[in-house]
């Protein structure tokens, strides 16, 4: 009943805020910043700690989007990271495959699918230009997307498939077992689901439009919601253009 909740929430806010619930990127690169972290590593709360810090930088959504996944390995150390799951773990090696490496570990930090670290340079700064994206909020969450490519980007330049997560923040989990035994953890920017849906071109070929849903969150406590929206080219893991902004 909570998460159906939730989802009214963010169907009402649709509805309420129409205009204000439409997130669009400029027309440079922002930059898509992951962290694959877990409630069950002892080396993560740092990292988790630095993420949750780019709520208040002032590039937030229009330099950088920033995603929290939560992976499944470190759960049979005696303490199951509610956030976890399975498809965020093999996203993460599926990464891994990309940068020809056998293993995954955490805190892991990914940036436009490259393999990164916050000590190279900050968030990320915008880079290039990489066409706009747009995604319009509408009620029951579903979501109408539009890319326009940059110049160059051309229509050879293949399918494209627009993602979109819900993102959790102000989320605590008091952890009594595993490595972080004790420890109060909190979260921001948590993926609590992924959707996606390949993006169309229009008659005149310049724009490409889907319609996606938001998903349903996987824990029903999170005090803010935010999505955070990308788009790759079909098949491939680096994203092309991101955007993102506050549900609630």
């Amino acid at each position: 009943m909570r998460i159906l909740a939730a989802l009214g929430l963010l169907g009402a806010a649709a509805a309420a805020q129409a205009e204000s619930l439409r997130f669009t990127s400029g027309s440079a690169q922002v930059a898509l910043v992951e962290l694959y972290t877990s409630e069950g590593c002892s080396s993560c709360p740092p990292a988790d700690r630095w993420l949750a810090s780019l709520r208040s930088q002032p590039g937030l959504w229009t330099e950088f989007v920033p995603v929290e996944f939560h992976v499944d390995y470190w759960n049979g150390l005696g303490w199951k990271d509610r956030l976890s799951s399975r498809s965020f773990t093999a996203r993460q090696y599926a990464y891994a495959t990309s940068w020809k490496s056998g293993s995954v570990y955490t805190p892991c930090f990914v940036r436009n699918g490259a393999e990164w670290k916050p000590a190279w340079g900050g968030s990320g700064a915008p880079a290039g230009r990489a066409g706009i994206l747009a995604i319009q909020v509408g009620e029951g969450g579903l979501c109408y997307a539009e890319f326009r490519p940059a110049a160059g980007g051309g229509p050879d330049g293949g399918a494209y498939v627009v993602h979109l997560a819900l993102l959790g923040g102000g989320i605590s989990s008091r952890v009594t077992a595993g490595e972080n035994d004790g420890a109060t953890l909190t979260h921001e920017f948590a993926a609590l689901g992924i959707s996606e849906a390949d993006l169309a071109r229009d008659e005149g070929g310049l724009i490409l439009r889907a319609r996606a849903v938001i998903p349903q969150p996987s824990v029903p406590d999170a005090r803010r919601l935010a999505l955070a929206a990308w788009v790759t080219r079909r098949g491939e893991l680096a994203p092309v253009q991101a955007t993102g902004g506050w549900l609630r």
